[in-house]
């Protein structure tokens, strides 16, 4: 990754949480608009982009770490309460440990989905003669996708549930961090040698297991616990989503 990418991953999550920040009374139903439209995005992507090179190998073992990985996830989110796809279920009064265990599951979700970005180029290179050549850009755009709007419901959350906003404001920068500091970490033991690419093609099924926890979580839930149809005004961006992905993989 570029310094320009990096300063874009960071960004994305500051702007996010800055609408929540200044227009609070946006809608939830826009949100659910966006989360649509990434959810297909990331879906693609995963499947996509992301398979190809974890499967490339047999010795990696893909299968198990995609369990991990859409397990873990799991786990994570027992303790975020599903900010990452856009829940917002304000709790007053909850004080610091509530907060920190909001934080923590949604750090090391962040911190992970980081990872497969520092690596990324030398697996474009490595697969090359494969034909599975694609620009890191396209999973950087469906972090961000996805990133931007977890941004948003994390402020709104906790400024609803009646935190100082300067605290708000401190625990949205954490959060920005954290997926570029999992890019640098990546990037940095790649670099060192100390991530081959087994271990790296590990770290992408992880990550396309917590992807596929996250993508069909917030396609099933479109529409809320209660319903179980896909809403037809959302087709169309789920739909346009998923072209994209499709589209960017030739």
């Amino acid at each position: 990754m570029s310094v320009a990418e990096y300063i874009i991953l960071f960004l994305a999550v500051l702007v996010g949480g800055g609408v929540a920040l200044y227009f609070q009374k946006i809608k939830a139903r826009y949100l659910g608009f966006l989360l649509s439209f990434s959810g297909a995005y990331i879906l693609g992507i995963a499947m996509l982009h992301m398979m190809p090179i974890a499967f490339q190998h047999a010795d990696a073992n893909p299968g198990l770490w995609i369990l991990i990985g859409f397990f873990v996830q799991l786990l994570l989110e027992q303790l975020s309460g599903g900010v990452e796809h856009g829940h917002i279920h304000p709790h007053q009064h909850k004080g610091t440990a509530y907060m920190f265990q909001l934080m923590a599951g949604l750090c090391l979700h962040a911190f992970f989905e980081g990872l497969p970005l520092g690596n990324y180029e030398a697996f474009q290179d490595a697969h090359a003669h494969h034909g599975h050549v694609h620009s890191d850009n396209h999973l950087l755009l469906g972090i961000i996708l996805h990133k931007a709007p977890a941004a948003f419901a994390l402020t709104a959350l906790l400024l609803a549930s009646g935190y100082r906003r300067a605290l708000v404001i401190a625990c949205l920068a954490l959060f920005a961090m954290m997926s570029p500091l999992g890019a640098g970490l990546a990037a940095w033991l790649g670099q060192a040698g100390w991530l081959d690419h087994g271990v790296q093609e590990k770290i992408i099924a992880f990550v396309i297991g917590s992807f596929l926890h996250i993508a069909t979580t917030i396609l099933f839930e479109a529409e809320g616990a209660t319903h179980h149809h896909l809403p037809w005004r959302k087709i169309p961006l789920i739909g346009l989503g998923l072209a994209l992905a499709i589209l960017s993989s030739h």
